[in-house]
This record gives structure tokens, C-alpha cells and sequence, in this order.
């Protein structure tokens, strides 16, 4: 079936599936964002600008997707985009840009060959099941297929874009090492950008937010959550933890002796920025991703000291009071004190959302919510209710039918990931790669557990299109071998030389 629609691209150019896309963009335009023909028409400009540089420098629309993805929320925040602007627009755009130009451009990128994976056929059954959620009608308030749309692109669409975009575009060795280095240095600025907020201070938009948050400034304004450049704290803290425990398996796994002491770094600044969220559930994250590592690198060497290290850190968060002087460590903490109140006030909630949800196991549907759902509604409880977790938040609106195919589906993407990394590839540096988008996984699904963070910007892009790599590296570990080759080739005749160098200036 893929090598039919490789034939069908080359004929076609993809035009019908062109016109699908543009025509799904449009619906998104006119119903969701609203926009005017006026709009539209001063705007023209700038997208015949887009798709110039889209043909001409495709990889430079990619690298401005990473980047405004992961700074959306930092600019809208700070009132750096026009007014009325959904702030996921210019992420669709950009996708579907790239999209675009790889069908239409199909003979200069043959890699959908590469989608027909497990991953695929998970995320199709997932936006499967909510394209069926359109027809559901348990808050007996009529199918509202605008609100549908703006949930279900959010909630599935999202996924298959990044899968594409990724599975396309990242398809070299080269490539891949750059997106590395640049989702490195992304992570660097967001966890450095929490030290421009706390010694130097807040923008004046920062603060003015700040006024009205009840969960960011603590114990009478004297503990204060950081949040950098995403939508909160606990989005912040958990996304740059994932983070940490790639670079960390990364930094561990890399053969280049610089890179390798690079990516540490960046681990250690991801952990001090995720201490400085106050982000309780971060620490699930980093711990629990390290530890599935300890699984997937199938080494004794490996297992012994990290458990030990993640061991004598339990201890001493749960069993001391050692550092109890310090705000950050004494909130984190809390997460072993089983009395926390806002732990149970989500228990005391979801038991609530049990009650009514037996009566609807498909969920009150993808897209409602407070504003469409009236007053004296029987639903109207959950769909104002917080969610507290991306897992509760799935339940809410697709049921426990919709909760477990979706649980289903991550479980299947994860493993055929797992697979690969455990029993396809061979270089054990590339291995590592796998196994540090794998465990980033896991660890940011950990934080869906605990917070609403799985879907937020930039989330979803990174951690669903670094699993999205993991597929792709069985078909470049050839070039991969070659690539580090050649870096390592580099890397000792510089040492080399070096050595002669000390060598010569004793003599």
C-alpha cells in the first residue's frame, strides 16, 4: 500500500490529497479562528513568501516549526502575536506546509515509505475513534461539529502531523544529530530562561499573569513556580524533565567525547530547571524515565550505579529532613506525604467523575465544555470540572471506551518503539538514541498521569516526533555507522595531534 501511494505522488504530484489538507485548513480558518476575507487577503503575501522558502529551503520551515513551537506560549504571553490568533495556528500551518511540499516535491523526499509502521496504525485507530466521536450526543445538546474539530485536532490530528512531518524530514544521519543539538540548545534557553526570571525578574506581561495565579506563587508569595517560556509551571517542569532524561541517556550512550560532555550538561541544567518549577510530578518523570532505561540498555554496568543513585535520592527525600530549608526541595518533598491536600482534592474529584461517567462510556464528547453545555444540564459538572491529568481529561470527554484505546494505542507505539531499540539496532550509540526518545516517552506520559501537559505546546511535537524517530532509525543505521565513523576518525586525530603537541613543548 505504501509503495502505491509512493507511485501515486510521483504521477500526481498529490493533488487530491493537497486539496484535502488545504480544504480540512480551510474549515479550521473559517469556523475556529474566524478570520476575515479581508484578513485573509493582507496575509497573502506573507504565505506566498512561506511557500517560496518552503521549496526553495524546506529544512529552514522545519527548524522555525521546532522553534515557534517551543516558544508559542512565551510570545503570546508576553502579547507578541496579533491579537486573536489561536496560538496553535502557525504550528498547522507550518506542518502542513511541510506536508505540502513533500507531496507535491514527492521524487526530492521518498520516505513515506518509512510511515507504514506501528506507530501509524496506532495513531490511525486513535484518530479513528475521535473522528467517530463527532456523532456523540451524551449531553443531548446536538452535534456540534466546530467544537468537535477544535478538540479532536488538539487531541489526535496533532499526533499525525508531527508523525509525518518527523518521519520525512529527519531521514538522515546528519539530520538527526542536527535535531538533536537543536532541541538541546531549545531545552538550554528554556531552563536558562528560569534564571533570567528568578535574579533578573519577570516582564511586565509575566508578572501581570503571575497577579492571578493561585498555584505559582506559594507560602505567602515567598515560593515561587517558574515557568520559563511554556503555559505553566507544571507544563515546564515535566516537559524539561523528559528532556533531562534523554540528554542524559543521550550523554551517556554518545562515542564523541565533546557531545557526550554536552548532552550532560544540558541534563544537569534541564533537572535545576525542573527543581525550580516546583513541579512535584517532575521528579516522577525523571525518575521513572531513568528507570526504564535501566531496562532497555540491558546493562548490569549501567543498572547498578543509576539505581543506586535514584535509591539514595528516594531515601533522602522521603525518609530525612535534610535541605528542609530550602522551599524547592521541601515542596518536592511533599509528593510522599500522603495527607497533601491537593492530592486529595483530585481523589475527591475523580471519584465524582466516576459517578457520572458510568452512565457514559463514551464521554461527553470531544470539544464540550462549559461554554456550549448549559446551566442545568446533567453533564455540566464535567465539563467545567478540572481534569487535573491528560489521562482524566481523555476519560472526560471519550469515556472509558475512548481511555482505553487510548491507553491501547500508546502501548502499542511505545513497545514496536522498544522493539527496535532492544532487538533491531545494532550500534550501541544509536541504540541510545533510541532509548533516550523512548524513556522521554515514558517519562512525559508519566507527567499526562499527573498534569495536563501531554497535548500542551511543545510537548506533543517533541516527544510524539522523537518517538516518531525511533521508526526511522533501522533505515538509516548503515549511514549512521559511517557518520560516527568519521566523527570519531576526526576526534582522535585531534588528540592525536594534541599529544604531540604537550609532547614537544617537554622537550
Amino acid at each position: 500500500m505504501i509503495k502505491d501511494f509512493a507511485t501515486y505522488k510521483q504521477e500526481t504530484g498529490g493533488r487530491a490529497l493537497l486539496l484535502f489538507l488545504l480544504f480540512g485548513l480551510a474549515i479550521y480558518q473559517f469556523i475556529a479562528a474566524g478570520f476575515s476575507a479581508f484578513a485573509m487577503i493582507c496575509a497573502s503575501p506573507l504565505l506566498i513568501i512561506a511557500i517560496y522558502v518552503a521549496f526553495r529551503w524546506p529544512m529552514a520551515v522545519f527548524w522555525s516549526l521546532c522553534i515557534y513551537n517551543y516558544i508559542v506560549f512565551g510570545l503570546d504571553r508576553n502579547n507578541l502575536m496579533p491579537s486573536g490568533l489561536p496560538v496553535s495556528l502557525v504550528v498547522e500551518l507550518l506542518e502542513i506546509l511541510l506536508l505540502s511540499v513533500a507531496i507535491i516535491d514527492a521524487r526530492k523526499t521518498p520516505n513515506f515509505e518509512r510511515a507504514g509502521n506501528l506507530m501509524l496504525y496506532a495513531l490511525l485507530c486513535w484518530c479513528g475513534f475521535c473522528t467517530l466521536e463527532v456523532f456523540n450526543d451524551t449531553c443531548g445538546i446536538g452535534i456540534n461539529v466546530a467544537a468537535w474539530y477544535q478538540g479532536a485536532r488538539m487531541l489526535a490530528f496533532q499526533i499525525i502531523y508531527a508523525f509525518l512531518v518527523f518521519t520525512i524530514y529527519i531521514n538522515t544521519p546528519k539530520r538527526l544529530f542536527q535535531y538533536i543539538l537543536f532541541w538541546g540548545g531549545l531545552s538550554l534557553f528554556g531552563s536558562l530562561y528560569t534564571l533570567k526570571q528568578k535574579y533578573i525578574g519577570f516582564s511586565p506581561a509575566e508578572s501581570a499573569w503571575l497577579v492571578g495565579s493561585v498555584t505559582h506563587v506559594l507560602q505567602g508569595g515567598t515560593l515561587i513556580r517558574y515557568f520559563s517560556v511554556y503555559s505553566d509551571a507544571a507544563n515546564f517542569g515535566e516537559g524539561i524533565a523528559s528532556a533531562a532524561v534523554a540528554f542524559f541517556i543521550f550523554g551517556i550512550t554518545n562515542k564523541i567525547n565533546k557531545y557526550r560532555l554536552l548532552f550532560i550538561a544540558i541534563g544537569i541544567f534541564c533537572v535545576w530547571g525542573m527543581f525550580l518549577s516546583g513541579t512535584r510530578t517532575a521528579m516522577g518523570c525523571l525518575g521513572v524515565g531513568i528507570m526504564a532505561y535501566i531496562v532497555l540498555s540491558k546493562s548490569v554496568r549501567i543498572a547498578v550505579p543509576v539505581t543506586l543513585f535514584f535509591g539514595l535520592a528516594f531515601v533522602f527525600l522521603a525518609f530525612t529532613n535534610i535541605g528542609q530549608g530550602n522551599q524547592q526541595i521541601r515542596r518536592m518533598r511533599s509528593v510522599f506525604n500522603k495527607r497533601d491536600q491537593s492530592a486529595n482534592v483530585r481523589s475527591i474529584n475523580q471519584e465524582t467523575m466516576r459517578k457520572y461517567l458510568r452512565e457514559a462510556p463514551w464521554g461527553i464528547g470531544i470539544g464540550i465544555n462549559q461554554t456550549n453545555v448549559p446551566k442545568n444540564n446533567k453533564y455540566t459538572l464535567m465539563s467545567s470540572i478540572p481534569a487535573d491529568s491528560h489521562y482524566v481529561f481523555v476519560w472526560i470527554h471519550t469515556g472509558k471506551i475512548g481511555l482505553i484505546t487510548f491507553i491501547t494505542t500508546m502501548l502499542l507505539m511505545l513497545s514496536g518503539a522498544c522493539w527496535i531499540v532492544l532487538f533491531r539496532i545494532k550500534s550501541s550509540s544509536l541504540q541510545g538514541i533510541g532509548a533516550g526518545m523512548c524513556c522521554a516517552f515514558i517519562a512525559i506520559q508519566v507527567g499526562a498521569y499527573g498534569n495536563e501537559v501531554l497535548f500542551q505546546f511543545p510537548n506533543c511535537l517533541i516527544y510524539y516526533g522523537g518517538l516518531t524517530l525511533v521508526y526511522t532509525l533501522p533505515f538509516i543505521e548503515k549511514e549512521w555507522i559511517e557518520y560516527e565513523a568519521k566523527e570519531l576518525a576526526i576526534q582522535e586525530e585531534k588528540e592525536r595531534l594534541k599529544l604531540e603537541k604537550k609532547k614537544a613543548s617537554r622537550v
